[in-house]
């Protein structure tokens, strides 16, 4: 019965999300438009559903590359106008369209001269009469069984403020760093913000063997370090191959004399290279991307300068 009634529910809602396509179009892109050539702070406001939606909205848009903040109409109404300015615009949503304390901020904002975008679902209404742009979310039925709550309305206007969100991150160019620098707390933040020379082993603690050594020195060597590799450097420093715990099982297949063979003979060339500048979270993607374990960082002569593998990453928080 409990999940016949919730399975109802979410049919209706996804159908009012999928009607949203159609609103997408010139007035859609007019709006994205305004928002784009905001000088000042895209301000939020609805009432009851709609101003709890408008908060979500507002902080999306805030996270992803446009400065805004949600008004409570209301409060506006008895004070709170004054956070408005002549280089702002208001995106004022109103299922109806008819919001008693939204209506009555129109003067004002037609006297300072801004911008309003209307969200609503009624294209005739005095909001939308006034408003410079309307984006239009208006749904066949609420998912209420009585018609009244507001269901699929707030689902529709939730989505379609993401819509504008992403819409304007992408024009803007809005990188994974740009959004770091608005979450600097918590996993998210370490996540993007963690560069890699933060993390990296460094100087004595690299395993570093150099061409002519054998394999048994450079098992030493990984053993001691305990990164599961060793970097082979040359006589001026420069990284040439890898050895890692995987190239080991390989060589031991073929019965190699461990010590009498140099390493140069077996390592791995033309390994993948980080370099210190980059973020941790960018390295996780290097490694995955070519299924390995651990790396060397190098500087611009090709010298290793530190090394990272996966349990360093786990153990700062990257995974």
């Amino acid at each position: 019965m409990f999940s016949d009634s919730a399975r109802k529910v979410i049919q209706i809602e996804q159908q009012a999300i999928a009607q949203l396509e159609q609103y997408l179009g010139d007035t859609f892109d007019q709006a994205c438009r305004t928002l784009l050539a905001c000088e000042g702070k895209v301000i939020v406001s609805g009432m009851g559903k709609s101003g709890h939606i408008g908060n979500k909205i507002s902080a999306t848009l805030a996270s992803t590359g446009t400065p805004a903040f949600f008004m409570h109409p209301g409060e506006a109404n008895h004070g709170d106008l004054g956070m408005i300015s002549k280089q702002d615009v208001l995106l004022a949503i109103s299922n109806s369209g008819e919001t008693a304390e939204l209506i009555s901020l129109i003067p004002v904002v037609k006297r300072l001269g801004i911008p309003l975008i209307a969200m609503t679902a009624v294209p005739e209404s005095t909001l939308a009469k006034f408003a410079n742009v309307v984006v239009n979310i208006k749904v066949d039925q609420e998912a209420c069984s009585l018609g009244l709550a507001p269901t699929s309305s707030t689902t529709a206007t939730l989505v379609m403020g993401d819509a504008l969100a992403i819409a304007l991150l992408n024009a803007r160019g809005f990188t994974s760093e740009d959004f770091a620098l608005s979450h600097p707390g918590g996993a998210l933040g370490k996540r993007l913000l963690l560069s890699l020379d933060d993390i990296m082993v460094k100087g004595p603690s690299l395993p570093l063997v150099e061409l002519e050594q054998t394999l048994s020195q450079t098992l030493i060597e990984i053993s001691k370090k305990a990164l599961g590799m060793a970097g082979i450097v040359n006589a001026k420093g420069q990284l040439k191959g890898i050895f890692t715990d995987g190239d080991l099982r390989r060589v031991l297949d073929s019965q190699i004399d461990v010590h009498h063979t140099q390493i140069q003979h077996i390592m791995t060339q033309n390994s993948i290279t980080a370099n210190a500048g980059m973020l941790a979270a960018e390295v996780l993607k290097l490694m995955q991307d070519h299924k390995i374990n651990s790396l060397f960082v190098v500087d611009d002569e090709q010298q290793p300068i530190g090394a990272i593998n996966m349990q360093i990453l786990l153990q700062s928080g990257i995974i």
